[in-house]
């Protein structure tokens, strides 16, 4: 989005949590955003309230992707291309954010195969992982249909962590910490099933957290700084 707005000539102005990492901080002041920081214990719901304020002013437009519907629309060619490559798919995991993947891709999955299981990863409540939300908090994104989510996993942040972790040295796929949770949860449900075709959504990379120490060599230290930063 900086990187459009830029292209056109917009200002844009961006709301995050002041706890999001330096390097998506970085990457945003790159192309000119300007950051309007909310409090990072109120997580994106925090940052929502104060985005949806600015917005009150007519000057400002708010693409809002948490209420457009083509977000969702937009996934159901996420949809197209996993039936494309892998028509026999039996269960599809992503995870829980704006609502727009599972609401989208679902729709489309099940349009193709209504056996397919959609399954979200959702934190816990109260931790915080960037990309992800606990519908517990009270946020439900207004896009998102629950009919098409066949069941959900909760994740704590220390879970997430050790999926991403494991991701990277066992198959050298550098993911964010949402993208661990929705491994974990993978992992849980081939754990159940005896056979099946179970396709991850992969959504954040971890070159965007490198500063946080999630990453650090010794366990302990990643795993607390982790339960400090937010990830969703």
């Amino acid at each position: 989005l900086a990187m459009v707005a830029r292209r056109k000539g917009y200002r844009l102005t961006v709301v995050l949590p002041d706890n999001a990492s330096q390097e998506r901080l970085g990457l945003l002041r790159l192309f000119g955003a300007e950051i309007v920081f909310s409090d990072g214990d109120k997580g994106t719901n925090g940052s929502i309230g104060v985005a949806r304020a600015l917005a009150e002013d007519p000057t400002y437009f708010m693409p809002f992707q948490y209420g457009n519907p083509e977000n969702p629309r937009a996934q159901e060619g996420t949809a197209r291309e996993i039936i494309a490559d892998l028509p026999e798919v039996t269960h599809f995991v992503a995870g829980m954010g704006t609502g727009g993947t599972l609401t989208g891709a679902g729709r489309a999955l099940h349009a193709h195969d209504p056996s397919i299981r959609v399954v979200a990863a959702e934190p816990e409540l109260g931790d915080l992982v960037y990309g992800l939300r606990s519908l517990d908090e009270g946020f439900v994104p207004p896009i998102f249909d629950p009919s098409e989510v066949n069941r959900k996993f909760l994740v704590s942040s220390e879970d997430a962590l050790h999926a991403t972790r494991e991701l990277t040295s066992r198959e050298g796929i550098f993911s964010g910490i949402s993208s661990g949770a929705v491994i974990h949860v993978a992992q849980r449900i081939t754990a159940e099933i005896e056979r099946g075709e179970v396709v991850c959504l992969l959504a954040d990379g971890g070159w965007k957290y490198l500063s946080t120490e999630a990453w650090a060599e010794d366990l302990t230290t990643a795993e607390k700084k982790v339960s400090e930063s937010l990830w969703w």
